[in-house]
């Protein structure tokens, strides 16, 4: 399982994210912002990370147990 972490004040609401990501973490809010709305869905591909332009998301690989 992942930990995604979005920083808000960076996020820029291009919307990259949501269209990189496999497997449908993410989706826009109100404010055109990137919310993961499906964390458990992540696969730590880390598309989001390296294809953000503005540097807002950050995703931590946490092990099981």
């Amino acid at each position: 399982m992942a930990k995604i972490i979005v920083d808000r004040d960076k996020c820029i609401g291009c919307g990259t994210c949501v269209d990189v990501c496999p497997v449908g973490v993410y989706e826009l809010d109100e404010e055109q912002k990137s919310v993961p709305v499906h964390p458990e869905e992540c696969i730590a591909c880390l598309a989001c990370v390296t294809e953000c332009p503005s540097e807002a998301i950050e995703v931590i690989e946490e092990e099981e147990g």
